[in-house]
């Protein structure tokens, strides 16, 4: 069967390269895609990012299955689109992708179904943003209410962080979100204590099927310091999640989470992402919903599966994930981002890539800011590369990336010497 991913960057490359691996599979199309899913003969580029451009052309094609891999089509309607002409595509529906596209949507939601999450409240005016930062002092969260790739949360440690993260958000907009109805809106919200990690699922409407585990690094530099980013670098399992956090995520989140969307008449199907903060005790609560897998979480993660890609999509999309059971490599998988110089608040953009090594099976370098012109690969946004390893721990798999991107180059590149930190410790 032909298959299509919507999305250009390093998730969507993941997603590519393991449904090319299906022998099920003929043709894997990614649109627009990148430098790297240009680079892979198995692979072809679809310069379209029109909603329903493509789904005249996916339908010319007779494309047997879609997957979507950002949050912008699924906030544009791809998936109503697609549906509503026949096509078979796996992603939730424009009203389900509220729960990301609209973090006061999801705040509300998480209070009206009894879902664990910080106390908040909601403001479109900047005085009485200003006022209740200062009632409840720093540390504290501001989100923007709109997508805003990866960058729209402060986590603002000091009363002066907060008042300018109001001001970037609700004044500025130098976030670059794009708001939802009603202008410029922030949530913000009480600051948790405990460890991040990353849990994702596949939903179908009614079944749930876990992903493996994972932790995402979102802070520019070594140690958790520096600016938030969209993700510096993942890996898999995430030690944190113990066999206890995981079946409370199950039952107090994600299972509520599909009952409540169900129950609303929203039903959900696509992939969720459900970002825990995990206090002392292992009690975890929700700090946000992705309407998608994570980046850089999707390039370990699909590292370590065993399973057809294709079969597992192809259940999603059909309503049968109850049929299915998802086999995991043991070893642990590692990706680190190499990111632009001026990354995150200006990243630069041209610089040649050189010294990019062939694929092996303990190790493929996914793109995500790249584009392939006259034979030269550069770069074209703030997340580059992503070096993706696997290993029998994840000490060796911190040492097998890094020496893979050390032979990477690119002027300006920055990239964490230290991902995977936490488990090591």
């Amino acid at each position: 069967m032909k298959v299509l991913v919507i999305g250009g960057g390093g998730r969507e490359h993941a997603m590519a390269w393991k449904l090319s691996e299906s022998p099920k599979v003929t043709k894997v199309y990614v649109a627009p895609g990148n430098g790297g899913t240009a680079l892979n003969s198995k692979l072809e580029n679809v310069a379209i990012t029109d909603v329903r451009e493509l789904r005249v052309w996916a339908q010319a094609e007779k494309i047997a299955l879609t997957v979507v891999g950002p949050e912008a089509p699924l906030a544009a309607g791809v998936v109503d689109e697609f549906r509503a002409n026949g096509l078979r595509i796996f992603g939730p529906t424009k009203a389900a992708a509220q729960l990301e596209s609209s973090k006061a949507f999801s705040k509300a939601f998480m209070r009206r179904h009894g879902i664990p999450t910080a106390d908040y409240d909601t403001f479109t005016d900047p005085a009485a943003a200003h006022a209740f930062v200062d009632r409840l002092g720093a540390p504290i969260v501001i989100k923007a209410d709109g997508l805003a790739a990866g960058k729209g949360v402060v986590v603002a440690m000091t009363l002066q962080e907060a008042h300018d993260a109001v001001d970037f958000m609700l004044v500025d907009n130098k976030y670059g979100v794009t708001h939802n109805e009603g202008g410029a809106r922030v949530v913000i919200e009480q600051f948790l204590e405990g460890e991040e990690a990353s849990f994702i699922v596949l939903c179908d409407g009614k079944n749930v099927l876990a992903l493996a585990t994972s932790q995402d690094h979102k802070r520019l530099k070594d140690g958790d310091e520096g600016p938030n980013t969209g993700g510096m670098g993942a890996y898999s399992p995430a030690p944190v999640v113990t066999a206890d956090v995981h079946a409370r995520a199950m039952r107090e989140i994600i299972l509520p989470t599909i009952r409540g969307m169900e129950k609303d008449g929203i039903p959900y199907t696509g992939f969720l992402y459900a970002g825990l903060m995990i206090d002392a005790k292992g009690q975890p609560k929700t700090l946000e919903f992705n309407c998608r897998m994570g980046d850089p979480e999707t390039q370990p993660i699909l590292m370590r599966l065993k399973s057809d890609f294709s079969d597992v999509m192809a259940a999603a999309a059909d309503g049968k994930l109850d049929q299915m059971e998802l086999q995991w490599d043991r070893r642990t998988a590692l990706g680190v981002v190499m990111a632009a110089h001026g990354y995150p608040e200006n990243p630069r953009k041209g610089d040649p890539i050189t010294g990019l090594p062939a694929e092996a099976d303990d190790a493929v370098v996914f793109h995500a800011g790249t584009q392939l012109k006259d034979g030269v690969v550069s770069v074209t946004g703030g997340r580059v590369l992503c070096v993706t390893v696997l290993a029998d721990s994840v000490k060796q798999a911190q040492q097998r990336a890094y020496d893979v991107a050390r032979g990477i180059q690119f002027d300006g590149a920055q990239y964490r010497r230290d991902i995977g930190f936490r488990a090591v410790k």
